[in-house]
């Protein structure tokens, strides 16, 4: 089920891509009949959140986002909409490079993105080694596969100052689940004690460098770099639509976010991929930075785009596998192929 806030502000996109807008949660005890794939449930759930006051301004950014949606050029032309669905909770099936979160008539697919400079979460094998293609999922531990030595010095140095010698395996590698989540649990600070900083640098600079290595290995020609751009940036074989909310940058507050995304074809006719650089960096924790520098025929100018990978627990020190997360440093306003609403 997705978060509460993630769908507030997905349904009310929708809801403002609707004539009547927010007015809906008001007037009608059943989601509206344009109204795809939402049920009562969801549909009460929302009505509920809607009448407490509470998100109010996450409401209202989302129905603003649907209506600009409905009115531009690029969108809707001020033609009401037959039909809207949500996509709701569940994860499509394959290899799906499109974010959609709705789609309007059959056609128009929408990301909403509020808040987030993520771009997408694949897992370290998935993104290093197969460059984000197919849906697999790897049993394999980074942290293990790419520095066992340094994991193995952190994990050791970890359970001597936690006092659990005796009381957990050897070998880091065999912690049960039940025997991650209590080491996890030894160190509820976000600042690790003094002694473990050195062995958990040593880690991130180990799992950082073999990421960087093994990414660069798996792009060793052009086509390469340029399929595994695309999947970065998110540019798919269609063109689709993200409205939404662009997270603060240092003094400046967040901004609406309102882009029309060109699909793989649009992006070749105007665009070449000059090159595309991964280097390991220092961190609180593994990275792997990427920048691409891309020339924009229609300009004659060069154009750079960066972002990085946060290789990192999902669920706290020691607990499962490592996750990837790759997040986009450049400002989506100045991404080539990302193009504002009109």
């Amino acid at each position: 089920m997705p978060g509460q806030l993630t769908e507030i502000t997905e349904l009310a996109t929708a809801l403002g891509v609707l004539p009547a807008g927010l007015d809906r949660l008001v007037e009608r005890p059943t989601p509206p009949p344009e109204f795809a794939n939402v049920d009562g449930d969801t549909w009460d759930r929302l009505v509920g959140l809607w009448r407490t006051g509470n998100h109010r301004g996450d409401f209202l950014a989302g129905a603003a986002n649907g209506a600009a949606f409905a009115a531009a050029l690029d969108g809707l032309r001020g033609r009401p909409p037959r039909r809207v669905e949500w996509k709701g909770p569940h994860r499509t099936p394959g290899d799906d490079t499109v974010p959609a979160d709705l789609r309007i008539d059959h056609v128009y697919l929408v990301s909403c993105k509020y808040l987030s400079r993520v771009l997408s979460n694949p897992g370290p094998p998935r993104l290093f080694e197969n460059l984000m293609a197919g849906e697999g999922r790897s049993g394999v531990h980074w942290f293990a596969e790419c520095a066992p030595d340094e994991f193995q010095a952190f994990y050791a140095t970890a359970v001597d100052h936690a006092g659990l010698v005796g009381s957990l395996p050897a070998a880091v590698t065999d912690l049960s689940r039940e025997q991650q989540h209590q080491l996890k649990v030894a160190f509820p600070d976000r600042v690790l004690p003094a002694p473990l900083t050195g062995p958990w640098a040593a880690l991130c600079r180990g799992v950082a460098e073999t990421s960087a290595h093994r990414w660069r290995q798996a792009m060793p020609t052009q086509r390469h770099r340029l399929r595994m751009l695309w999947r970065l940036l998110r540019i798919a074989s269609v063109t689709y639509f993200v409205l939404g909310t662009q997270p603060s940058r240092g003094n400046v507050p967040p901004a609406t976010l309102r882009l029309r995304v060109d699909a793989a074809w649009d992006w070749s006719q105007r665009f070449d991929l000059r090159g595309l650089e991964v280097t390991a960096r220092s961190a609180g924790q593994p990275e792997v930075a990427w920048k691409a520098m891309v020339h924009d025929r229609d300009s004659g100018l060069d154009r750079v785009v960066e972002g990085h990978v946060e290789v990192r627990w999902s669920h706290g020190r020691f607990k499962g596998s490592p996750e990837a997360k790759v997040y986009l440093d450049t400002p989506h306003t100045e991404v080539p192929g990302y193009h504002p609403l009109v």
